[in-house]
This record gives structure tokens, C-alpha cells and sequence, in this order.
């Protein structure tokens, strides 16, 4: 498990940090969980993730904000956004700046684990 990955979960929903941090753990990935945005820009975690799950709408700064924020300090850290919001418009935004994928909640775990995959080969 040591050579896989971080994946790290972003999300304001307690229940989702819980679920998704224990489905990436199920499959042997390593996982840290935060509760905004502003937590895991502070927690130096961004240089030691394979790959972003990023909830989209968050108080405080949003996901799209979060990876802009990335980009500028060079973190090339592949993005899974997900969210309970199906905006047409939002997820094409998402998927020109460079999203591997916007990802509907309810969302199937293998819908999520095939885009962790994916992201992981960026």
C-alpha cells in the first residue's frame, strides 16, 4: 500500500469524507480527508496527492477556486470533481480546465474507482 498513491477527499459533507475515505482505503489506496478547501491548501498535503477528489460548491473557497489555486503554485494534481448539482454549464467548465472527471452524487463507486484510475495515469 506505501507505493500507491494519496488520494485526498475534499468535501464539506462529513458522511461523503467518510464513505469515499473508506472506499479508497478498501482498495488499498491511502487516503487523508478535508473538510475545505482552505484545510488542505494548509496542510501541505497537495505536493504528496496522486489525485483530487474535490467537491464543487463548498462555503468558503469552491472547488473550482481550490484548482485554480493549484495550477498557479504548479501542483499538477489530476481533479475528480464531484457534486450534488448537476449544472450542464458547471461541468463543462470543470472539463475545459482540466478535470478528469465531474462526477454526479449519488455516483457509483466504480464510476469514482474508474476515474481514480484514469487521473492515477495523468
Amino acid at each position: 500500500m506505501g507505493s500507491l498513491p494519496v488520494i485526498s477527499v475534499v468535501d464539506d459533507d462529513e458522511s461523503i469524507r467518510q464513505s469515499l475515505g473508506g472506499l479508497m482505503r478498501s482498495v488499498g489506496f491511502g487516503v487523508k480527508v478535508f473538510s475545505s478547501a482552505e484545510e488542505f491548501l494548509n496542510s501541505g498535503d497537495p505536493r504528496n496527492t496522486g489525485c483530487l477528489i474535490l467537491d464543487v460548491r463548498m462555503p468558503g473557497m469552491d472547488g473550482f477556486e481550490l484548482q485554480r489555486r493549484l495550477e498557479a503554485s504548479q501542483y499538477e494534481i489530476p481533479v475528480i470533481f464531484i457534486t450534488a448539482h448537476g449544472d450542464e454549464e458547471l461541468r463543462r467548465r470543470a472539463l475545459i480546465a482540466g478535470a478528469v472527471d465531474y462526477l454526479l452524487k449519488p455516483f457509483s463507486e466504480e464510476a469514482l474507482l474508474n476515474a481514480v484510475q484514469a487521473a492515477l495515469k495523468k
